[in-house]
């Protein structure tokens, strides 16, 4: 894995809106065009299976190196850790096998996995199960792809797995397992109140610290958006013009230069997502944090 940078870095979940708006119509265009605007991460988005073809993502991998361009991988949404159904739960493990495949081959150090859900059970037997899965991962992987992060991602629903303690728990399987803390997501299941300050959003990484080391905490993969929720978690993701949902950035941008941190954030804004990424990027450079300078 290429050695993480001192500063933060900042990319969309996807291609949005100001892609399209600029005449960009092919995914290899991606890494150009987010180091010209002045963004330097991107996560690709495999959330309905691996598709490209070999050759299509060396490819793409070369682009991202050639304009320092850090990517992830999310993988696809019909995974689920805790199915109680032996044969579909196992078979989450040949989907999260061929996103590392696809990782690998484009040069991503992080893959991003959703837990599932508890359904008709409960969290703590959805725990079991999804703790077993990700025994299964390992048993199965063998020691290949050592240097991709598996990140399991924090969630905003209140039926899913993905509560920050829940995650962190997951992550005790093996060192290998790592957080990814989706801020929008966490807010939704405290129905707004998750991050009212500078210090609650510290608390995360110090937990993160304490149970997986300042190492991962320091470089953590987030997300963040602004999401609407109801009293049952998540509803739909917004943009940065909502000053309704929250959560706001600027107390989590004091915390990364008060903390000395270099998180990778990811956002997954509705269309607006290359945008607000950048404002973010922004906003911790105009509050005297490091970051990448911009492309001319």
């Amino acid at each position: 894995m290429s050695t993480s940078p001192s500063y933060p870095t900042f990319g969309p979940g996807g291609n949005g809106d100001w892609f399209r708006r600029d005449g960009m119509k092919s995914l290899i265009q991606t890494p150009g065009w987010l180091d010209r605007v002045g963004l330097d991460a991107f996560e690709y988005e495999a959330t309905r299976g691996v598709s490209a073809s070999e050759e299509s993502l060396l490819a793409f991998g070369q682009k991202a190196r050639e304009h320092n361009v850090r990517l992830s991988l999310h993988t696809q949404y019909y995974i689920s850790l805790s199915g109680v159904d032996p044969e579909k739960r196992l078979k989450s493990i040949d989907y999260i096998e061929k996103s590392l495949w696809a990782a690998d081959l484009m040069g991503a150090d992080t893959i991003v996995i959703h837990s599932g859900s508890a359904g008709k059970i409960s969290r703590e037997e959805a725990m079991k199960l999804s703790c077993d899965t990700l025994e299964h991962l390992l048993n199965a992987l063998d020691g290949r792809y050592e240097h991709i992060r598996l990140g399991i991602e924090t969630m905003g629903k209140l039926n899913q797995l993905g509560t920050l303690d829940e995650v962190i728990e997951q992550c005790r399987v093996s060192p290998r397992f790592v957080p990814v803390v989706d801020f929008g997501h966490l807010n939704c299941r405290e129905v707004g109140q998750a991050f009212p300050d500078t210090d609650s959003y510290r608390r995360v990484f110090d937990r993160i610290a304490n149970a997986c080391g300042d190492a991962v905490a320091r470089s953590l993969h987030c997300h963040f958006s602004k999401i609407e929720y109801t009293e049952a978690g998540e509803k739909r993701h917004l943009t940065f013009e909502d000053t309704v949902f929250g959560p706001r950035f600027e107390p989590l941008a004091e915390a990364i230069i008060r903390d000395n941190l270099a998180p990778r954030i990811i956002c997954e804004s509705d269309g607006t997502q290359a945008e607000d990424a950048l404002w973010m990027k922004h906003c911790v450079r105009d509050m005297g944090g490091p970051v990448r300078p911009d492309a001319e």
